[in-house]
């Protein structure tokens, strides 16, 4: 069938599903996307519930093959590495990666809207206020709240977390499916410009102040502000619960995180009324049922801990695309080796997320944990074939997530061997690192 007269409908306007659009609407397939909320761009809702984004190569590859990575490079700030807030205020910079490697803060809201225009802009027609309540997996058939059943060739879930399309499938035989939440929500903060109209703090990092069992992160914006998480855990003696009135926040604060509070004006204000927000690692297989299949969060949630959330499912999209490519047409066999080439995948960077959670809130701190990426740095520039940070293989190449957290273990045993020589933080630079490297 030509392409033109294939229709693909895919549930959800989000990040994922708009790019995805894009990339079928060039080439040549009638797509349609099902959004169930009203257009974001009418209500002018950019902000929200919706910590910022840390764009690096994944997704930057995904945007530049439907042409947009120039465009959307416009909106970011790069954040070549963490700033380290201590309790007493002091910092401490901790590069991602070589000189010239950066992620990109950017706006959630922004970019979202950014790629529905661009969708509509080639041809994609986005239909609002239609939420799907069921799926018939051999028509590729949605059916909507508002009695609509609309068939096409193939139907996509671009839908999220809570995915209608998920949904209908975790209803039929031989779903795997598990959901997990941890521990810790967040709540949105926000810290305006200087007095002066310039950035409160340096705008060319992601701010971390690490804590134990909770942080607080800031990231920047266009507008000279930041927007300010706090991880938190719900319950506890030092908790969402147990922090009931503005004098508990100021306090608490004050004593955690001295340094910003000055910076953050509206903070017991913001703090009542903004809301706390959950976080989930969704896995799930198969990712195909029929003419229809799974993408982004929808087939794989998780923490936002490694910023790889979007750039994840940015290359969901890629990869699909690079498959349409080899077999010409979408077909049951580009389905099955989509699903193969990525559940492995999508596994592999939930567990890489949420290690970096403790990695953040505990470990960035950590004099070994400094120690271990100077000797890695050195490890790095001596045989830049042979040993890549792990960081770098996720954040700064393509290399596929499963190849990454299974290389990642490998150097880190190496590593605990090192780091555990009796005074290693005096003599690690005059180690012998050729040895180092063959035991990998």
């Amino acid at each position: 069938m030509d392409k033109a007269q294939q229709k693909i409908s895919i549930l959800g306007a989000g990040l994922v599903g708009s790019l995805l659009s894009i990339s079928l609407a060039k080439k040549g397939y009638d797509v349609t996307i099902f959004e169930r909320r009203p257009d974001m761009r009418k209500a002018g809702a950019i902000g929200g519930r919706s910590i910022n984004l840390a764009l690096s190569n994944r997704g930057l590859k995904a945007l530049e093959n439907v042409g947009l990575k120039d465009k959307i490079q416009e909106s970011c700030i790069p954040m070549p590495g963490r700033m380290i807030h201590d309790l007493k205020g002091n910092l401490d910079f901790q590069p991602y990666g070589k000189e010239g490697e950066f992620i990109n803060s950017v706006s959630r809201g922004g970019l979202n809207w950014l790629l529905m225009n661009e969708a509509e802009a080639v041809g994609v027609q986005i239909m609002f206020d239609h939420r799907c309540i069921d799926v018939d997996f051999d028509t590729a058939t949605a059916v909507f709240d508002n009695g609509k059943s609309i068939e096409a060739d193939f139907l996509f879930g671009g839908d999220g977390a809570f995915s209608a399309l998920r949904n209908a499938m975790q209803k039929t035989d031989r779903f795997n499916f598990s959901q997990e939440y941890i521990s810790a929500g967040y709540k949105e903060l926000t810290m305006p410009p200087a007095p002066d109209g310039d950035f409160a703090i340096d705008p060319n990092a992601l701010h971390i102040w690490p804590r134990g069992e909770y942080m607080l992160i800031a990231l920047p914006n266009l507008d000279k502000s930041f927007t300010c998480t706090l991880f938190f855990p719900f319950e506890g003696e030092t908790s969402f619960a147990s922090i009931k009135t503005e004098a508990d926040v100021e306090a608490f604060f004050n004593d955690k995180f001295k340094d910003a509070v000055p910076l953050i004006p509206n903070l017991k204000t913001e703090y009542f009324e903004n809301p706390t927000s959950s976080l989930i690692t969704v896995r799930c297989s198969p990712w195909v049922k029929g003419k229809t299949a799974l993408i982004g969060d929808a087939a794989h949630a998780i923490v936002p801990f490694y910023g790889q959330g979007m750039n994840s499912g940015f290359e969901d999209c890629y990869v699909f695309d690079q498959l349409l490519e080899k077999y010409g047409e979408i077909s049951d066999a580009l389905l099955n080796e989509y699903q193969e080439l990525r559940i492995p995948d999508g596994n592999a960077i939930a567990d890489l997320a949420l290690y970096n959670f403790i990695e953040m809130r505990d470990k960035v701190a950590d004099e070994k944990f400094v120690l271990q990426k100077k000797i890695e740095k050195k490890l790095n520039e001596l045989y830049p074939d042979k040993w890549i940070p792990l960081y770098s293989m996720v954040t700064f190449s393509d290399l596929r997530y499963s190849e990454a957290i299974a290389r990642g273990k490998k150097q880190q045993e190496v590593m605990n061997e090192v780091l555990s020589r009796p005074d290693i933080e005096k003599h690690w630079d005059s180690m012998n690192f050729k040895a180092i490297i063959d035991q990998v």
